[in-house]
């Protein structure tokens, strides 16, 4: 007798919970691949598209902020101006981006950054740059700030206010249009979200064609599991602070890059983790817009993710 949530959801107060456009059963069918299959090639994957394991978190941090580094030097060495939207979360990249960057000696005056979301009310308004929970503070903490006179120009810096979040899209044309890569860092979401583009959203379209255009969205309405997600990843547990809108880019974005960094680093430690779903579905499920990140191994890349996110992921009471 099998007893799990597709067979006792009917029901439930989850029987309404989750996506419409989820198929529950698809989806645990690419958790349950063996983990030494991880790596194996999907018809639908970019050939220039590959999963890069790391055996730690350390490694994970290192081997991703050196894939950032790499990418602004070698768009420098090259003379072109590059575009790069950028997450917070994962953040322990930025820390090595700074060190390669700084040890190479690369400024970084060819850079244009885009952040990629940031919280907001329903109208698009945000947190003041100076609150600790602004995404703005997270970025200019860890990254542009250290490095120093190589930062990135303070006017070539652009964060997802209800002002600047419509201009992204004309912004990058022109910078293409100069010559410059646009590149995606991402990570991925508990419902496989890229930035807080929600898989819900997809209801709201007829075909992929008109999803796949959209290139914003002001105070998104975020999915439950994303609240609870950051509330455990960002603010320590309590719910409360975490807003239930944001302000974010759309696939008219991030499925149009020159090339993409990803990172999955959902460990919690005693074995537990929050990834590891979201990393199989991501590489196995066949893009599907009610399954955003299903779309990003259709592009040319690297998704760096922890080893024990692949599993086995079974049942651990212990």
């Amino acid at each position: 007798m099998q007893i799990d949530l597709t067979t006792t959801i009917k029901g439930s107060l989850l029987e309404n919970f989750f996506p419409a456009g989820w198929d529950l059963a698809r989806m645990d069918a690419c958790a349950a691949n063996p983990p030494e299959t991880v790596l194996d090639r999907q018809p639908w994957w970019n050939p220039g598209f590959e999963p890069v394991p790391c055996d730690s978190l350390a490694d994970f941090d290192t081997m991703l902020g050196h894939e950032i580094a790499k990418q602004i030097r070698r768009t420098r060495e090259a003379g072109r101006k590059l575009a790069l939207i950028l997450p917070v979360g994962p953040m322990g990249m930025y820390r090595w981006a700074v060190y390669f960057l700084k040890e190479w000696g690369v400024k970084c005056d060819h850079v244009s950054g885009f952040n990629m979301d940031e919280w907001s009310d329903g109208e698009g308004n945000t947190l003041p740059p100076d609150n600790p929970g602004a995404f703005r503070f997270a970025m200019e903490q860890a990254f542009y700030g250290p490095l120093g006179e190589l930062t990135v120009p303070s006017a070539q810096r652009f964060f997802a206010t209800r002002e600047l979040l419509p201009t992204y899209s004309e912004r990058i044309a022109a910078l293409r249009g100069e010559g410059a890569e646009l590149q995606v860092i991402f990570g991925i979401g508990r419902v496989y979200h890229i930035a807080f583009w929600e898989p819900h959203f997809a209801a709201e379209f007829s075909t992929d064609e008109e999803w796949k255009a959209q290139t914003h969205r002001l105070g998104a309405k975020l999915h439950p599991l994303t609240i609870e997600q950051n509330a455990v990843t960002s603010f320590k547990s309590r719910t409360t602070l975490v807003p239930a809108r944001a302000n974010t880019i759309g696939p008219g974005l991030f499925l149009n890059a020159d090339r993409i960094i990803g990172g999955a680093d959902g460990a919690l430690g005693r074995g537990m983790q929050w990834q590891g779903l979201s990393l199989w579905v991501t590489l196995r499920y066949g893009p599907n817009r009610w399954v955003p990140s299903s779309f990003m191994p259709t592009q040319a890349g690297r998704l760096f993710f922890l080893k024990e996110l692949a599993g086995p992921l079974v049942a651990d009471c212990n």
